[in-house]
């Protein structure tokens, strides 16, 4: 189970990750006033010790997410923020059904001060959005690191994390954890056979040859759910087309899924398919199903995202040491390196515009995003956060080891798409398509068309509210 989440859903992991959620604000949310009626300003003098205007005796309200996480982070967090206004109570509470609890206090305008809006049921982001119920978070973005007082906030978060909370040009979400995904292999297994991950997919083709005739099937993946093989799928593209791909597809440009880096990612996978290297029946199975066989060593490779090794803790045999690897390259002339990775955050937090002590709930935040916060959780949950450099110095976990390396590697090539945020709809026609792709009962040409023909729907739709970027 993503530890991120008490219940397994899907698309699960980018539902998490990018936090569009299933539980709408009721209608009454949007007459009640968007920000005209923000209470009082709850804050007090700004100085270099105090550069959000903290009033130090001001009650702070912090809601966390309690899943797979726990809530002991946040609460060490808090611990950080009383030593420092020792005059301010906290009431922290943890749990789960964020968007149950709080959608009722959103619509009264009595919303907690810092929110965790995680998890089944969490908040509905795009309608706090359209309705203006979120603090505009480019003060804190820009205000001294808790750390390091001549670093900003900002300078300190991994790729991509900014831009995951931005709309409409406001960042209005901060996520604390980084995922990023790939392909993963258990270690040993490979060093007993003499296998080497391969950097480009004539590499991996060549390998999958050399792994099946050792009676071991080169791929298996969650069938089920054929959001899993859209990963490596579209990260290969996107190393092969650059950032002006992914941005075409994200802002439903004309075309955007015949371009020759999705056309040739397509036809890839459906060579993987084509000449079997795809453990037989893994299209009828769920995601626990194929990870479980990909651990009891009936498959090589898997593609996941990096909450993989948490969610296989009690399967995985000891000593499988998985780790986690780049999608290898689909040409030589890629416009993205062979380390690129597609990696996004998740975990969000946000303070409510209405918040009686929105200063303190952004304080909050300035002190959860401080490498001591990020390290402590890390430690504890065996994820990596959002905050760069948060794991240095600390023993990893061979997946999560694997994970803060090719985050490193890649640099300022990690990459994520966003139309699985943006466009619901979009996504299941990815999703649906890929499926019949992989089962060989559509061409990669029949692909792009399918997924085109949903997105040029899409686009024409005046009634969905268009992103871009």
């Amino acid at each position: 189970m993503n530890p991120s989440s008490s219940v397994r859903t899907y698309p699960k992991r980018r539902a998490v990750l990018k936090a569009l959620a299933a539980t709408p604000l009721l209608s009454a949310c949007v007459t009640s006033g968007g920000n005209d009626e923000k209470p009082a300003a709850n804050t007090g003098v700004k100085s270099a010790d105090n550069p959000l205007g903290v009033k130090d005796d001001a009650p702070l309200e912090v809601v966390i997410f309690k899943g797979g996480y726990g809530d002991d982070y946040a609460k060490h967090a808090e611990d950080l923020y009383k030593s420092k206004y020792a005059k301010a109570k906290i009431d922290h509470k943890g749990i789960q059904k964020v968007g149950e609890a709080l959608q009722p206090r959103f619509v009264a305008n009595t919303p907690p001060d810092v929110v965790d809006n995680t998890g089944a049921g969490r908040l509905d982001i795009a309608t706090l959005v359209g309705v203006k119920q979120l603090t505009d978070l480019a003060e804190l973005l820009d205000a001294p690191s808790f750390d390091d007082p001549n670093t900003k906030v900002r300078d300190t978060l991994l790729p991509g994390v900014v831009d995951d909370g931005t709309f409409d040009r406001s960042v209005l979400v901060l996520n604390f954890t980084y995922t990023a995904w790939g392909l993963w292999y258990s270690k040993p297994l490979f060093a007993s056979k003499g296998w080497t991950y391969p950097k480009t997919w004539d590499e991996m083709l060549t390998l999958c040859a050399t792994i099946k005739a050792a009676g071991v099937a080169p791929w298996t993946y969650q069938g089920k759910y054929p959001e899993y093989i859209n990963d490596p799928l579209l990260s290969m593209a996107a190393k092969t087309g650059g950032m002006d791909l992914v941005k075409a597809v994200d802002n439903l440009e004309p075309n955007a899924w015949k371009a020759d880096g999705l056309k040739a990612a397509a036809e890839a996978f459906a060579e993987l398919a084509g000449k079997g290297y795809i453990m037989s029946g893994s299209e009828a199975l769920s995601h626990t199903e194929a990870q479980g066989a990909w651990c009891q060593g009936k498959a090589a490779f898997i593609p996941c995202g990096s909450w993989l090794e948490s969610e296989q803790k009690d399967v995985a045999p000891k000593g499988f040491d998985m780790v986690m690897g780049a999608v290898p390259s689909r040409t030589s002339s890629d416009k993205m390196g062979a380390a690129a990775v597609q990696a996004a955050s998740s975990e969000s937090f946000l303070v409510p515009a209405k918040a009686k002590n929105a200063a303190g709930g952004m304080e909050y935040l300035r002190i959860l995003f401080s490498k001591q916060s990020a390290k402590a959780f890390a430690q504890s949950a065996g994820t990596l956060p959002a905050v760069a450099g948060a794991t240095d110095g600390l023993t990893l976990s061979s997946g999560l080891g694997s994970t803060r390396d090719a985050v490193t590697a890649a640099g300022k090539e990690a990459f994520t798409y966003r139309f699985r945020t943006w466009y619901a709809p979009l996504a299941k026609a990815v999703d649906d398509a890929t499926g019949e792709l992989m089962n060989k009962r559509a061409t990669p040409a029949e692909w792009a068309d399918r997924i085109q023909k949903a997105a040029d729907a899409l686009a024409k739709d005046s009634s969905v509210k268009k992103y871009t970027r």
